[in-house]
């Protein structure tokens, strides 16, 4: 696989205006919570006037974590760029979704090509997939009173959808990512963020295009944004900011592309910056 080329940019000497940060593997620690040093630290960088954004892979259910630590303020950017959230109001303020009729071609498409593929469904309202997709135990415990609806493919498409899920019980994620990105082309935006699960967004859409939409309604560009992040569903976001940081768990991808380094997430590296960053403002 192809891999991007580090822009090696100086470190910003000042708080950026924008800040937009992945949760999970970035600024969550590995189980899953926010500590307190990067609560404080998140806090202190709004109240000096920097808009901080989460953007994740995360549908807006899986939210739970960072509420307290945004202070139930702001927006977030949801399904690798499909959906933004407002935590204020508890509801999504911009879709973009695959339509219907185009998540059932893509399927398609991978179904021939990988017979053995199975598919859950990401849509606005909730989550479903068909029988014979394997769910991990990891949505009973970020929402364990959720229930997901199984059901046959073609009654999951009757709106749009957020992300395709991408499972297969033998290829390792990487190659079925790459294997999908060739047979979809432009059709849709193929990524993953770990785990055993490909990513389908609708064609163009990306952390990076709701970034830089929440961007442009706050009078700001590229140049005044910093991001965090930590596997290939970052990559568009950390291609557009202004300046790029990985934490030192990222995929080699990512951190061949960051113009800086921090510490892990489990040694609070998004917390670190914010802190340099506040104390030399």
């Amino acid at each position: 696989m192809s891999r991007p080329t580090a822009r090696h940019e100086s470190a910003p000497r000042a708080l950026p205006s924008l800040i937009a940060t992945d949760l999970d593997g970035t600024l969550l620690h590995s189980d899953g919570t926010v500590s307190d040093r990067t609560r404080a630290a998140v806090r202190a960088a709004t109240d000096a006037g920097a808009l901080l954004i989460a953007v994740t892979g995360r549908p807006p259910r899986w939210l739970g974590p960072i509420v307290d630590a945004f202070q139930g303020r702001g927006r977030v950017v949801c399904a690798n760029g499909a959906l933004i959230y407002d935590l204020g109001t508890e509801q999504v303020t911009r879709t973009a979704g695959i339509e219907p009729d185009d998540a059932a071609t893509v399927i398609r498409l991978l179904r021939e090509r990988l017979p053995d593929v199975t598919f859950g469904v990401e849509r606005a309202d909730g989550f479903g997939h068909e029988p014979s997709y394997a769910r991990p135990d990891l949505n009973n415990r970020l929402a364990p009173s959720f229930r997901p609806e199984v059901a046959p493919l073609e009654e999951l498409l009757t709106a749009p959808v957020t992300k395709l899920l991408l499972r297969h019980p033998d290829a390792e994620v990487e190659d079925l990512a790459e294997t999908a990105r060739e047979t979809v082309g432009q059709a849709a935006t193929v990524t993953y963020s770990g785990g055993h699960v490909v990513e389908i967004s609708a064609a163009g859409i990306t952390k990076a295009s709701a970034l830089r939409h929440l961007a442009h309604e706050a009078g700001l560009d590229a140049d005044d944004a910093l991001a965090f992040g930590d596997m290939p569903n970052d990559l568009p976001m950390l291609t557009w900011a202004g300046h790029a940081i990985a934490v030192a768990n990222a995929h080699p991808d990512v951190l061949e592309l960051a113009d800086e380094v921090t510490d892990s997430n489990d040694d609070d590296g998004v917390a670190i910056v914010l802190e340099r960053l506040i104390e030399e403002a």
